[in-house]
């Protein structure tokens, strides 16, 4: 089988089992909002990120207000968060420079929203997939895993493995890709205990357990 059939055969399999909708497990209802969370997200679960946003958003209603936010009231109101001392410090950094330098507007580009304090490619790749709808790949810790499971890659470093999704994968399917990926992750192909037996992917999966 040549390889782009063989993708494009992966790619149906996870359009037949899950979404093909746009799916954001964080919650929010501003783009601000999602970056906030998303820069809480690294190394924490969603589920998490939105127990602690709950109260966070409502706290601190506007970007201005982080901006003005105190760094140590900030590292308590996170607490339970992993890395909390340096989120709470890239928060506040964030919100000020988007306030200062962009307007209060989340930037629609890499190159700008790589500028901004806790925002690396991941982070960036998830604004502009979700907010502004441009083809991106979110490399996270089950994107990783399972691609290379896939034989989409043989990388270990994220920005090398996104740029390999971006050859392998059609343009339209980048977004979709992450969603589904996840979901899988988190359900059939855990990093723990994957249900081979159950996964509708195992005939393609060249790291079996």
């Amino acid at each position: 089988m040549k390889e782009k059939e063989r993708v494009q055969k992966i790619l149906d399999l996870l359009d037949e089992h899950y979404t093909t909708e746009y799916k954001c497990y964080l919650e929010y209802n501003t783009p601000w909002q999602l970056l906030i969370a998303v820069i809480l997200s690294a190394q924490c679960t969603d589920a998490r990120v939105n127990i602690v946003t709950r109260d966070l958003f409502q706290k601190y209603p506007t970007l201005e207000a982080f901006a003005n936010a105190d760094v140590g009231e900030m590292e308590k109101d996170i607490h339970s968060i992993g890395f909390y001392k340096n989120k709470a410090r890239n928060i506040i950094l964030c919100a000020r420079k988007l306030v200062r330098e962009f307007g209060g507007v989340v930037p629609d580009t890499m190159e700008e929203l790589l500028t901004l304090n806790g925002v690396g490619r991941k982070t960036a790749n998830v604004i502009l997939g979700n907010i502004y709808h441009k083809p991106s790949i979110v490399v996270d810790t089950h994107v990783k895993r399972i691609s290379k499971k896939l034989g989409f890659t043989k990388e270990e470093d994220p920005e090398k493995i996104e740029y390999d999704l971006m050859k392998i994968l059609p343009e339209d399917h980048w977004i979709l890709y992450n969603i589904q990926i996840i979901t899988h992750g988190r359900g059939l192909c855990t990093a723990r205990s994957p249900q081979c037996e159950k996964c509708f992917l195992l005939s393609y999966c060249q790291l079996k357990k």
